[in-house]
């Protein structure tokens, strides 16, 4: 082995080292110091137990030509792994940066999110504000509020948003509430049920569906297969972190709807 190659090989490994304990420390912040974020924790301690597999392999591969080819595989399918995340995620932010605020529509849909006790999270916040000036703005359009009640919530996500909503002046008689959802799939199925108490044809009718935004992408693609004609209203969080983790995690959340839903 020449000392450029050794050079080379010994820089890769404390690279390796380095990016294990970056995401070793990532997981430690997002599970401890951030909980709102455990998703990213969690991922992050895979990418470090990725590092040492990767580490080990390369160790494999200088006595090993299995190792030598188990090393290229795995290269070829981070690179190709690498390439689907980049689309997938440049998909979600279209979708997800869509300006549909001027457009009519025959009822409003807003989809619920997590309730700590009776306070909305800052995710359904996000979406409840995004949701009153919709609505302040086409004062004659009907809105479905819809989610359940989860574990840690003293009310249903439904009568939270009801509550939040008056609050900013949007009048009670516009509201009409979808309180047994536990699933974007259900927020849609159930939904679709409360359409002809509206006076609304589900086949004909045009839903603004109002949701955060790294969601668009996925409750449109969930819209479509409960045979509804929507667009997207998407609602930003602020908190650029959190919202990164919710991008990232709707990567794989699309991939289960995709392949198991």
């Amino acid at each position: 082995m020449s000392p450029y190659t050794g050079n080379r090989k010994w820089k890769g490994e404390v690279g390796l080292c380095c990016l294990t304990g970056f995401f070793l420390l990532l997981a430690a912040l997002c599970l401890a110091v951030y909980p709102g974020v455990r998703f990213s924790g969690y991922l992050s301690l895979c990418l470090a137990g990725l590092c040492l597999v990767f580490l080990a392999v390369g160790r494999w591969a200088e006595s090993s030509r299995t190792g030598g080819i188990v090393r290229r595989v795995l290269l070829i399918l981070l690179a190709a792994g690498l390439l689907l995340f980049a689309a997938v995620e440049g998909l979600l932010l279209s979708k997800g940066h869509q300006e549909n605020d001027a457009l009519p529509a025959d009822a409003v849909l807003v989809l619920g999110a997590g309730v700590n006790g009776e306070t909305p999270s800052l995710i359904l916040r996000s979406r409840i504000n995004r949701a009153a000036d919709y609505l302040r703005a086409h004062p004659e359009t009907p809105a479905i509020l819809s989610g359940g009640q989860g574990a840690g919530e003293d009310i249903s996500e439904a009568e939270c948003m009801r509550r939040e909503l008056v609050k900013r002046g949007v009048p009670e008689s516009q509201l009409h509430l979808e309180e047994k959802s536990t699933s974007t799939a259900e927020n849609f199925t159930y939904s679709r049920r409360l359409l002809p108490e509206l006076g609304l044809d589900a086949k004909t009718a045009t839903l603004a569906v109002i949701t955060s935004d790294f969601h668009c992408f996925r409750a449109h693609l969930i819209a479509q297969r409960a045979g509804l004609s929507t667009f997207d209203i998407p609602a930003r969080t602020d908190w650029v972190l959190l919202n990164a983790n919710y991008y990232v995690r709707e990567f794989f959340a699309l991939g289960k709807t995709l392949l198991f839903d």
